[in-house]
């Protein structure tokens, strides 16, 4: 297979088990990357997880695999001494992904509803002599199904109200999902563990400029994220640490799936994509695969969109 690695080449992913993260542990493996995923699940998804890890040892390369949580310096330090051990004397850390998504997803303010809620709706039941409520239904079941062009007029996502935002939030999920990448970078750089030619990566979204209800903690994580990115990118680049933050489009993953309103975020991306499809995590692994390589050596300090276009195309039509 072209464009295999060294076997002395390992990549460290934060947040394999799912998404991004484990996509990305399949492409780099089936190109012969070694692997250390740390992924935090409950026992009971398991059941779904260890099949796509037995797929992954199937694979022939060799594999670190912790769940744990890697946001714990503890943690940190003994999965960085475990790797150090595999790796022996020759090998060395080619890759870091960050793709840890543990936040908060709360409004900041209890939301007031628009005035004119249902009145398209409404007119629509009107002309076809219909009930409202009739359409309605009608509405959101072709909207499920996947009629794009019906989500505005389907019945708008509830927000939970019972707890809104705070400052701990905050200041959890800038870490978790923003600056928790500057320690895992500090700690394998301090330990010697990088190759002579890194490539380290974060994940952003288009959250980071867009304000979507709900993510103001996320977003500002995302932000403070690619803040870190540049700096690593700077101050880590005479070392030969090339850092960049990738941008992928709207994709359905678990934390998307978490998101409120996410089914609407779908519709509207699948509408305003060029290719009139969601990003996959594929799409975003075949990137950091191709990132990896010797020819993009100087790729660094940038947020990269991997959206096929949807980000420009401001029109649905």
């Amino acid at each position: 297979m072209s464009g295999r690695f060294s076997a002395d080449d390992w990549g460290v992913i934060l947040g394999g088990s799912s998404g991004f993260g484990l996509a990305t542990a399949q492409k780099l493996a089936a190109h012969g990357m070694n692997l250390c995923i740390v992924h935090r699940d409950r026992r009971g998804a398991m059941k779904r997880i260890e099949p796509e890890f037995e797929k992954l040892r199937a694979s022939g390369v060799q594999l670190i695999i912790e769940n744990d949580d890697a946001l714990d310096a503890e943690v940190r330090a003994r999965i960085l001494g475990q790797l150090a051990e595999k790796m022996g004397a020759r090998g060395r850390a080619k890759m870091l992904l960050h793709s840890i998504a543990f936040g908060n997803l709360k409004l900041i303010v209890p939301e007031v509803p628009k005035p004119d809620a249902g009145a398209a709706v409404s007119k629509l039941a009107d002309a076809l002599g219909l009930s409202k409520e009739a359409i309605a239904s009608a509405v959101d079941k072709l909207a499920a199904e996947g009629v794009d062009e019906l989500t505005e007029l389907s019945s708008a996502p509830v927000y939970p109200t019972h707890s809104l935002l705070d400052a701990e939030d905050f200041a959890r999920t800038i870490h978790c999902m923003g600056t928790s990448l500057l320690d895992w970078v500090q700690d394998v750089f301090q330990r010697g563990l990088f190759a002579r030619d890194a490539r380290v990566f974060g994940l952003t979204s288009e959250g980071n400029e867009v304000a979507w209800k709900g993510y103001a903690a996320v977003s500002a994580a995302k932000v403070a994220l690619e803040a870190t990115a540049r700096s690593v990118a700077a101050e880590f680049g005479p070392h030969g640490v090339r850092c960049n933050v990738l941008q992928p489009g709207v994709t359905d993953t678990p934390a998307l799936q978490a998101i409120p309103g996410s089914e609407r975020l779908k519709a509207h991306s699948r509408l305003r994509n060029p290719f009139r499809r969601l990003t996959t995590p594929p799409d975003v692994a075949n990137v950091v695969y191709l990132l990896c390589l010797p020819e993009a050596a100087w790729i660094n300090g940038v947020v990269l969109r991997i959206d096929g276009g949807e980000r420009v195309s401001g029109s649905t039509t």
